[in-house]
């Protein structure tokens, strides 16, 4: 369904002190023209992009969330800081796509405080693609309030998404070639469903059955799970203490 044509995206945009909310300035100064969507939040280094910011910033119902940090390289920080946002985004794209969320409403650039046409530009193309996309959850087709469950489970795992990040999702090249190989990897497919995608859907069927839902077929029916790894979640679930199976019913067990 096309977006209607007066629909004005709201973009929530993290920049970077020193250079991206720089090139910001300088395009505001130079009267470079583009879209008027964006809401700029200044953060000392982009690295500092925490993705609790990224998954709450869409909870409440931003329609693009876009990344701004010093070029590879020229960060003030570390001097890696920025690396940290590159790593961020990979795994919170994947994430988002996860819980359904279309991963083109995020975007991260490398914008110095001396190209205020590059973020012009970058704004104008970004702001064009969100506008195509529509309102947060008309491309994804879903309700908002579905994406927004998906979305809490997801913030409420950020402490241990870090961790597997630095455990277990170390680069071991910081260059853009070396996070671009690591992420395509083969065998990072089937570890991130492991520490990631399994731990995100236990949680998302843990807020289920606090919503009310009762039943696995019920739960895989509001998730869109299959009902198959519904019962494996939920046998795993059982095994932990937090949940109790009775005659094809789920509770939630008292510690839980």
């Amino acid at each position: 369904m096309a977006p209607p044509s007066d629909f004005k995206p709201i973009i929530v945009g993290f920049l970077c002190n020193w250079c991206c909310y720089g090139g910001a300035d300088l395009a505001g100064v130079s009267r470079f023209q583009y879209p008027p969507y964006l809401r700029v939040i200044r953060l000392m280094c982009s690295g500092r992009v925490d993705l609790e910011f990224i998954f709450r910033a869409f909870a409440k119902k931003a329609d693009g969330v876009f990344i701004g940090g010093c070029h590879l390289g020229d960060c003030h920080y570390n001097p890696e800081g920025n690396y940290d946002a590159l790593g961020n985004s990979y795994v919170a794209k994947r994430i988002l796509e996860n819980i359904g969320v279309n991963p083109d409403r995020l975007r991260l650039e490398w914008v110095s405080a001396g190209e205020g046409i590059r973020f012009a530009e970058v704004m104008t193309e970004f702001g064009a693609k969100i506008k195509a996309l529509g309102p947060f959850g008309s491309s994804e087709g879903r309700e908002v309030a579905e994406l927004q469950d998906g979305l809490q489970a997801a913030t409420e795992l950020v402490p241990y998404f870090k961790l597997v990040e630095r455990e277990r999702f170390r680069v071991p090249k910081r260059t853009e070639a070396g996070y671009q190989e690591f992420f395509s990897r083969p065998d990072y497919e089937p570890l991130f469903k492991e520490l990631i995608v399994d731990k995100l859907s236990m949680g998302r069927i843990m807020g289920a059955l606090r919503a009310g839902l009762a039943s696995p077929e019920a739960i895989a029916q509001k998730l869109r799970f299959d009902p198959a790894e519904v019962a494996r979640h939920l046998q795993l679930l059982s095994q932990q203490g937090m949940v109790r199976l009775n005659s094809g019913q789920v509770e939630l067990a008292m510690a839980a």
